[in-house]
């Protein structure tokens, strides 16, 4: 009778019409739908994210470039900083070397002064008692004294 592709054929379409009787395809429609709805879902998310993740690299981005502006500008700052203290310092060692050298010369000027002041005084001294020993064995008696006791007098005044 009926070769065994009818008998196949006649089931598939008996198996369609049960499935279409139960609502199968409604419920496969539905389950795609509903996939559907669940990817384009998530792929909103992942492109919301996506804008959240760029918006926040790019704050990041700014923050670093501001950070390195601002590294930059303590870098120069410090530099600046440094190069006036070491100008001061200059400063200060040339003062200090200039008032210790002078501080050096009045010392060498008033032991000059000083020394002098001593020859002086000492050669006033050995011509005084040179003096009064030449004046005592040429000249004598109240005469000598007297002439003795001035002559002293104005050499000490005159060398002094």
């Amino acid at each position: 009778m009926f070769e065994a592709e009818f008998w196949v054929a006649v089931a598939f379409v008996v198996f369609l019409g049960v499935l279409g009787y139960v609502g199968a395809h409604t419920r496969l429609l539905k389950g795609i739908d509903d996939r559907r709805e669940r990817i384009k879902s998530e792929l909103d998310e992942a492109r919301r994210l996506k804008a959240e993740a760029e918006a926040l690299l790019a704050t990041y981005r700014r923050r670093q470039q501001e950070a390195e502006r601002e590294a930059e500008t303590i870098v120069a700052s410090a530099k600046g900083e440094a190069e006036r203290l070491a100008a001061e310092a200059e400063a200060k060692i040339e003062e200090f070397i200039a008032r210790h050298t002078k501080m050096a010369e009045n010392k060498i000027a008033q032991a000059e002064a000083q020394a002098l002041a001593d020859v002086r005084s000492a050669a006033a001294d050995v011509a005084v008692a040179a003096a009064e020993t030449i004046l005592s064995r040429s000249v004598k008696d109240k005469l000598a004294d007297d002439l003795l006791a001035k002559g002293i007098a104005d050499f000490r005044d005159k060398l002094n």
